[in-house]
């Protein structure tokens, strides 16, 4: 998979689409994301403890890796991912504007 966790991306398709946010969780099993702000569900909570509260709380969960793009921090557009091979080290490159990604 090319986006790691920490990446900023942007949603293409589905109802949030157009929002950035950053990338939480990387699941590759599944080529699944989980994104900051993105794909909100709500989740009903029992209280397990004697003085906890239960009750209804948003959680973010997985959208497929294919709906994203990442976002270039030099041109701030969504790209494609390339790589390169610099010092026997490959590196993600932007396909936009050819900088490099972390």
């Amino acid at each position: 998979m090319k986006i790691r966790k920490g990446d900023n991306v942007k949603v293409l398709s589905g109802n949030d689409k157009g929002k950035t946010g950053e990338v939480l969780e990387v699941i590759p099993k599944t080529e699944k994301i989980i994104v900051k702000g993105i794909n909100i569900r709500k989740k009903h909570v029992k209280p397990r403890k004697q003085g906890e509260e239960g009750g209804i709380i948003p959680v973010e969960c997985a959208i497929h890796s294919s709906k994203v793009n990442v976002v270039c921090p030099k041109c701030g557009k969504a790209t494609r991912i390339g790589y390169e091979i610099e010092k026997d080290q490959k590196v993600r490159v932007c396909k936009k504007c050819n900088e490099k990604i972390k």
